[in-house]
């Protein structure tokens, strides 16, 4: 059962925040609940290579707030805040309603599992060798001092007539302990030959030990560079 349980939505409610947080009566919450996801599509697909992770969105009555996660806050901010001005109006007519959009720079991408699954996906869209690619990224990712990673691929890999899947991990990912902090990521990679799946699992620790109040924490979280936020 570990195995098929996606770690995100298992954790979700428990230790995991909601990525959605806003209340609604029961006749709106279906139409929300689509515009969420038109919001969180229109976004990834118009910045692909912006390095986005994660999309949460807060509701009030009449203002939706977006807090955008990105590893490349340029490429969405552009020249003197144009591109991101663009990118409200976009939303702004894509929903009805008023966008605040704030965005949340990604410090650390290498401990971050749906960048690295992006990583390996663009990687193998540039026909680059899934054995090297996946070895270099388990290297990259247990240097950054997380816990453990596994990687999985699954599709024509190499350019093969049957699809087959693919498995490398390094250290330790304990899917079913829930205070454990396993970050989630899945990418897709549209090569020549067709679809290929990156999925990727990457254990952080406990939760416990982000959320200490000892000296070592205090030390630890001090030494961490703090997250910028841009609001517009």
């Amino acid at each position: 059962m570990g195995q098929k349980v996606n770690p995100t939505g298992f954790r979700i409610g428990i230790t995991e925040p909601w990525r959605s947080r806003w209340y609604a009566p029961k006749r709106y919450y279906g139409e929300l609940l689509v515009e969420d996801q038109k919001i969180r599509n229109f976004i990834h697909k118009k910045y692909q290579f912006a390095g986005i992770p994660r999309v949460e969105i807060e509701r009030t009555t009449n203002q939706v707030t977006v807090h955008l996660h990105t590893s490349r806050p340029g490429i969405i901010i552009g020249r003197k805040g144009q591109e991101v001005d663009r990118l409200k109006m976009e939303l702004e007519d894509l929903t009805g309603r008023h966008i605040d959009l704030k965005i949340v720079e990604v410090n650390q991408p290498n401990r971050n599992a749906a960048l690295v699954a992006q990583d390996i996906a663009q990687q193998l869209a540039k026909r680059g060798s899934f054995r090297r690619t996946i070895k270099r990224s388990l290297e990259q990712v247990m240097e950054a001092g997380v816990y453990g990673i596994k990687v999985q691929v699954s599709g024509r890999l190499g350019g093969a007539e049957m699809s087959r899947t693919e498995k490398a991990n390094k250290g330790s990912v304990p899917l079913s302990t829930l205070r454990r902090n396993i970050d989630y990521g899945f990418a897709i990679s549209k090569t020549k030959v067709g679809v290929i799946g990156v999925k990727v699992w990457i254990d952080l620790g406990d939760y416990s030990e982000e959320n200490s109040d000892g000296a070592d924490a205090s030390k630890s979280q001090a030494s961490k560079k703090p997250k910028r936020s841009y609001k517009r």
